[in-house]
């Protein structure tokens, strides 16, 4: 996968050659000093509006290796999904560069899916867009059925169901298949407790079978119960990177600061 610098590591090799030609052969992703940022109008009538530059990752570094699972926390805004997008060659690299042994699956159907069309319909859709052939489908749509958990509406428009009904029907079509290297975003694990513990057992499996997996996520016992290492990201950068119970520690404890920071400035009132 393409950077703006360097090489990209060929698909399919058995081992990741840094631009400095030294090997390591259980990397399975490497993120060398990313750079992303956007370009957006602000909101607002008065005046001209000019784009504004959001930059959501800012110089990230990281090495992943064979038989991780690495997971992604932060506020909201702090560049999670870029940065699995990134990873995913979904958006381009501003500067730095991200090389992988294989091409990064992000865990997502969703955009393959037709409102208009029955759930059964979609669950066929979006299996050919995972790669699937159609006896594959055949094989695996009742398994995706009952995994879903929404039987009794599989056959009717997906216009009709609610938003947690959709979002378990997408994640039982994108985790029927088993990549390499997975990105999974929270976003897809969602619905009640008894789907959410299901999901976190299918994301185990998933881990098992896969070289690679990274998840990005607010539910710091998914992490706990799934990852073997985890990274803070905030503001785009990485505050912590280490076992998952020292940065999810330093996570918490920088939130339970903040909070009580703005407690603190809500007291003291206005300033005079």
């Amino acid at each position: 996968m393409d950077g703006t610098d360097g090489p990209p590591v060929p698909n399919g090799t058995d081992r990741a050659r840094l631009p400095d030609g030294t090997d390591r052969p259980s990397l399975r992703v490497l993120l060398d000093d990313v750079h992303v940022a956007y370009r957006v109008l602000p909101h607002g009538r008065m005046g001209p509006r000019r784009p504004v530059q959001v930059k959501a990752l800012q110089g990230v570094s990281l090495d992943i290796h064979e038989g991780e699972c690495l997971g992604i926390i932060g506020r909201n805004g702090a560049g999670k999904s870029t940065l699995l997008r990134a990873i995913a060659g979904l958006v381009p690299v501003d500067h730095g560069a991200v090389y992988s042994t294989s091409t990064p699956v992000l865990l997502g159907v969703g955009r393959s899916l037709v409102p208009q069309m029955s759930g059964r319909e979609n669950i066929e859709l979006g299996c050919l867009a995972l790669g699937m052939s159609r006896s594959e489908i055949r094989e695996r749509t009742d398994e995706i059925i009952e995994f879903s958990g929404i039987a009794e509406s599989i056959d009717l428009p997906m216009s009709t169901y609610s938003s947690g009904m959709a979002a378990r029907l997408k994640f039982a079509i994108a985790s029927s298949v088993v990549h390499e290297i997975l990105l999974l975003d929270e976003a897809l694990a969602t619905g009640d407790m008894d789907f959410k513990e299901r999901s976190i057992q299918r994301m185990g499996e998933l881990r098992d079978h896969a070289d690679a997996v990274v998840i990005v996520s607010h539910s710091l016992s998914a992490i706990r119960a799934s990852c073997t290492r985890a990274v803070w990201l905030d503001k785009g950068s990485v505050r912590a990177d280490g076992s998952v119970e020292d940065v999810i520690e330093q996570y918490v404890d920088d939130t339970r600061r903040r909070r009580q920071a703005r407690r603190d400035r809500r007291r003291a009132g206005p300033s005079s």
